[in-house]
């Protein structure tokens, strides 16, 4: 019975959710924890769950928005494509902005991730990725300078370093990756537009060359309503 009051406090949200048309603001945290009965705390908790699912999107300054039905970017893990690659084939359409690319010297921490010396000149490749105009993923590339000039990628760039490495026909092997759940730091939420400390899925992975050398360093952060990846597996024989 513990539970019970946050249970409620989740049901009686999950309605007024319900209720509400995509796009309008939710009252204010302090009316709305007011309303329920319930502390701010309590209240931030029980709206994580909801943000998570996709339902819900919190804006610092703005307040808490209602966020329409959006469909969910679903792929198996097995297989190595770029966002956008999943998105076509699933008949959704992926936008790019707020891209940024620089010209950067490695320091101890990114040689070590590209396994270079530190100095060596690099390029990072910063960008949000929308489906129907809503951030849904941050990603992060850093690779050598003379691998990918940042002048390289021209305009017609829709966001996705892996198929513009796949069509100048880079000797791309495989990756490997790590995943995690995290809470969000603040420059990604920013850039996410939701609040620092929010779930994301974190994704940082090596893809490689041929040879064995690692072509690029990556760090992906995804909202989880958003996507829904598996993995399958079979019995050994």
């Amino acid at each position: 019975m513990a539970n019970f009051p946050f249970q409620r406090l989740q049901t009686d949200l999950a309605s007024l959710i319900s209720k509400a048309s995509a796009g309008e603001r939710l009252p204010s945290e302090p009316d709305l924890a007011r309303r329920l009965g319930v502390s701010r705390a309590t209240l931030r908790e029980a709206m994580r769950t909801f943000e998570v699912q996709g339902l819900i999107r919190r804006r610092q300054g703005s307040g808490t928005f209602v966020v329409g039905k959006m469909p969910v970017i679903e792929a198996g893990l097995e297989v190595l494509e770029s966002l956008e690659t999943m998105a076509e084939r699933l008949g959704l359409e992926v936008t790019v902005s707020d891209l940024h690319m620089e010209s950067l010297p490695a320091d101890s921490e990114t040689a070590s991730g590209l396994e270079v010396e530190p100095g060596t000149p690099l390029t990072r490749i910063r960008r949000v990725m929308s489906e129907e105009s809503r951030p849904v993923a941050y990603l992060v590339d850093t690779l050598r300078a003379e691998t990918l000039d940042a002048g390289e990628l021209g305009p017609d760039f829709r966001g996705s370093v892996l198929d513009f490495l796949l069509r100048r026909g880079d000797p791309v092997r495989l990756s490997r990756a790590a995943i995690s759940a995290i809470a969000s730091p603040a420059p990604v939420a920013k850039a996410l537009q939701i609040q620092r400390g929010d779930v994301l899925l974190e994704f940082v992975s090596k893809l490689y060359r041929e040879d064995g050398s690692i072509l690029d360093n990556a760090t992906s952060y995804f909202i989880p309503g958003y996507f829904r990846f598996h993995v399958v597996r079979r019995v050994r024989v």
